[in-house]
C-alpha cells in the first residue's frame, strides 16, 4: 500500500470570506480562490474557511468543500442538526450545484455530459485518475456561454470557452478531470493540463467559480437558490 505524502504548503490568502446570508441555523459564504476548505495536518496550512468561520460562529461545520484554487459558494451549518440535514441532501443528490468556468481551447458542441468513473490512486496524489474498473462513477453536464479570444502578454490569441458546469456526482476534482477528459482542460488548473498551452502560463488562478447552490432549508423548508456571479 502506497504511502500520501502531502507536501502542499498554502502561500497566504489576504482575501476576506464574503458573507452572503446568515441566520441562526445555517451560513453561505463565497470562498475566495487561494483558500483552503479545512486546514491541513500540516500546521503550516492551519488557514482554512472553517478556521475562520468558527471564530465567529462557534460550533459551525461544513457540509461540502470546494478546492483550494476553486471560489465561490459554501453553505456551512452551525449545529449538528442543520449539519445532518444537509449532509442528507448532498448525499441524495438533491443539492444543485452550478460552476462557472473557462476552459482551454473552443468546444465543439454546445452542450454534453461527460460520463467517466473516478478513482484515488497514492501513488499520484494529489491527482485522481479516470479509471474504469476502480474508479467510482461520475457524471458532469456542460454548457457553453461563449467562445472568445483571449490576448496574452505575448500577443498570441488565446482561444477560450465560458462554459457552466453541473456536477451530478459530487467526486474529488470531478470538473477538473472531466474537463481535461474532454479535451478542454480548465484554465489555470495545474493538476489536469489547465497551465500547459501557450499562453496560460501566467495565469492567475484556477478558472472554476461555485455561482449557484440550490437546496432546501432544513427548517423552513423552502428552496433556497444561491447566486454568486463569476469573478472572471
Amino acid at each position: 500500500m502506497s504511502t500520501i505524502l502531502d507536501t502542499f504548503i498554502a502561500p497566504p490568502c489576504h482575501d476576506t470570506i464574503e458573507i452572503l446570508y446568515q441566520d441562526e441555523h445555517l451560513v453561505i459564504i463565497n470562498k475566495p480562490s487561494g483558500l483552503l476548505s479545512l486546514s491541513g495536518k500540516n500546521p503550516q496550512n492551519l488557514d482554512s474557511v472553517h478556521y475562520r468561520l468558527v471564530k465567529t460562529f462557534p460550533g459551525c461545520t461544513l457540509i461540502h468543500r470546494l478546492d483550494f484554487g476553486t471560489s465561490g459558494l459554501m453553505v456551512i451549518a452551525r449545529n449538528k442538526t442543520i449539519n445532518a440535514a444537509l449532509c442528507q441532501q448532498f448525499s441524495q443528490r438533491t443539492v444543485t450545484k452550478i460552476y462557472s468556468a473557462l476552459l482551454c481551447g473552443h468546444l465543439e458542441n454546445n452542450e454534453g455530459a461527460i460520463d467517466a468513473p473516478i478513482a484515488k490512486d497514492p501513488a499520484l496524489f494529489p491527482l485522481m485518475s479516470i479509471c474504469a474498473i476502480t474508479g467510482k462513477p461520475a457524471r458532469s453536464r456542460y454548457r457553453v456561454i461563449e467562445r472568445f479570444y483571449r490576448v496574452g502578454e505575448d500577443g498570441a490569441e488565446l482561444p477560450l470557452t465560458r462554459v457552466e458546469l453541473t456536477p451530478e456526482t459530487g467526486r474529488t476534482h470531478q470538473l477538473r478531470i472531466h474537463c481535461q477528459q474532454l479535451g478542454h482542460p480548465i484554465l489555470g488548473c495545474d493538476l489536469y493540463g489547465g497551465l500547459l498551452r501557450p499562453g496560460t502560463e501566467k495565469t492567475p488562478r484556477l478558472m472554476l467559480h461555485a455561482s449557484e447552490l440550490h437546496f432546501v432549508h432544513p427548517i423552513r423548508k423552502e428552496i433556497i437558490k444561491a447566486q454568486n456571479a463569476s469573478p472572471f
